[in-house]
């Protein structure tokens, strides 16, 4: 086996991106501390065609040179809008109709494995605070919790890891 050079990858461009039909997903970040945790969800989402991305609270927007470091370009293709509030966002989601899940362990949360999209829906995945959380306040107005999987000793997952495994999960059972 020959590893691809990137000209071979077929990738689309900026103005195909943002001319091709996305995955209905979006992504809420909300206090997200790390600079480098922003750009890997800005990564992620370009590589699943992700609808928006909203950067709340503490969250830091581009352009910015660390988020660079790892979005690498994907802040120029995803669409992605600040806003301070994320309850303000959620209700506005929501009186879209669009369903929102934060990602999170609580009672009664789904298991990632077990959450079965609906079609033709749009859905919006919260992912909070690499030491906090996602706030109690945006669990209530969720419409559900899917919480990850996880067998080992530790509590948690980095968020751009939880993300890329939500959104890949997600967009495998979309598509």
């Amino acid at each position: 086996m020959r590893k691809l050079a990137n000209a071979e990858l077929n990738r689309i461009s900026k103005e195909e991106f943002a001319a091709v039909q996305k995955t209905p997903l979006i992504i809420v970040l909300d206090d997200i501390r790390s600079l480098h945790n922003i750009g890997s969800v800005f990564r992620t989402s370009d590589a699943f065609l992700i609808e928006k991305i909203y950067l709340c609270g503490i969250t830091a927007v581009p352009p910015n040179k660390e988020i660079h470091k790892t979005a690498l370009g994907a802040t120029e293709t995803v669409t992605w809008e600040y806003a301070k509030d994320v309850l303000e966002v959620v209700a506005n989601l929501k009186a879209e109709n669009v369903k929102i899940y934060s990602i999170e362990q609580t009672e009664n949360a789904i298991m990632l494995d077990n959450f079965q999209p609906e079609t033709q829906t749009k859905y919006a995945l919260i992912f909070g605070n690499e030491v906090k959380g996602v706030s109690q306040e945006a669990i209530n107005l969720s419409d559900g919790v899917i919480e990850i999987p996880q067998l080992g000793s530790k509590h948690s997952l980095n968020i751009s890891v939880s993300a890329g495994i939500v959104i890949w999960d997600l967009f495998q059972k979309l598509k």
